[in-house]
């Protein structure tokens, strides 16, 4: 990335971490940057931007890789902050957008706060009027819509899955580092194959006695119906490669959940796991923009990536990235 291509950034707290996280002091920073203690005193409040010959001077003298350090720019936590905070409650405080960018970029540890204390907040409303089933009084009040009882596993995942409009920017993003495109047959089995060392073999239904698939680490193998149709196989075999290399950020998004049972958590689990299969079929930025260009036709979108029309309407209901909600 050039570095004729980065606008200077606002990135006081960042640099002032990194500078702890190096065991250093301002005039340590100083001297490997080749520039004055002041100056750095002044680039962690945010009194003066870092430039893009700053960044790459850091990058550079403390081996850090250059888009980490440059992030974003704060635009992730700008976008989600804007979507929050166009919630009724806070209809009545003006916060000009420059406002939050400032502290979305300033204080990225403050926004992220922020942003968690309101998706806790959101669950906690959602198990509240689960357990506010209108009419009932006793036992049946502490159940939810359908006759689910507030603290029954499938209504944790409910209410933890709605909380985060079923939305899960750190596993599309990790999709999408790992793909030149959508995943195809081939490449799901070539990718578990050179990765995993594992083999993918065909049994019959009355072999697999009711499991569609099954990984056996001892022959190094995953077995699958062979009964399965195209589209359920690629997604079988995608849901495998999630839990194989999706693990670091499943178990990120499930310990911002509050499970009451381990039961909730295991399907909860299960369910970012087909949403991560779900990424890498159709790749978020890839399917924006065909769901744009076809009209959410969902037959033709269907056809596209080869999956059912189940799985692709599913994933329509997963565009909800803050700042750009497609659904």
């Amino acid at each position: 990335m050039a570095t004729a291509t980065i606008r200077s950034v606002f990135m006081g707290p960042r640099l002032r971490r990194l500078r702890r996280d190096l065991g250093l002091t301002q005039a340590d920073m100083a001297a490997d940057l080749d520039i004055s203690a002041p100056y750095v005193a002044l680039l962690e409040r945010n009194q003066r931007p870092v430039t893009a010959d700053m960044l790459l001077r850091l990058a550079r003298t403390y081996k850090i890789d250059f888009a980490d350090l440059a992030g974003d720019g704060g635009a992730d936590h700008t976008a989600r902050m804007q979507a929050v905070l166009k919630e009724p409650m806070f209809a009545d405080i003006d916060i000009p957008p420059l406002e939050i960018s400032d502290i979305a970029i300033g204080y990225p540890g403050l926004a992220e706060a922020f942003l968690r204390l309101y998706t806790a907040y959101r669950e906690e409303q959602l198990a509240l009027a689960d357990r506010r089933s209108p009419g009932l009084t006793g036992a049946a009040s502490r159940s939810g819509p359908g006759g689910l009882d507030a603290n029954d596993p499938v209504a944790e995942v409910r209410r933890f899955l709605a909380a985060r409009r079923n939305n899960f920017a750190d596993i599309d993003d990790a999709a999408e580092r790992i793909l030149d495109g959508p995943a195809d047959q081939a490449w799901l089995i070539e990718r578990l194959r050179s990765r995993h060392n594992l083999r993918v073999r065909h049994l019959p239904p009355n072999v697999m006695l009711g499991s569609v698939r099954r990984l056996d680490r001892h022959r190094k193998e995953i077995l699958f119906d062979d009964s399965l149709d195209t589209a359920s196989f690629n997604f079988q075999l995608a849901q495998q490669l999630a839990y194989l290399e999706f693990e670091d950020e499943i178990g990120t998004a499930l310990k911002a959940g509050q499970f009451t049972t381990k039961s909730g958590e295991l399907l909860a689990h299960r369910s970012l796991a087909s949403y991560a299969a779900a990424a890498l079929i159709m790749p978020y930025s890839a399917f924006v923009k065909a769901a744009e260009t076809r009209r959410y036709d969902m037959e033709a979108l269907a056809r596209q990536f080869g999956t059912s029309f189940e799985q692709t309407a599913h994933r329509i209901t997963t565009l909800q990235r803050p700042g750009s909600e497609k659904v």
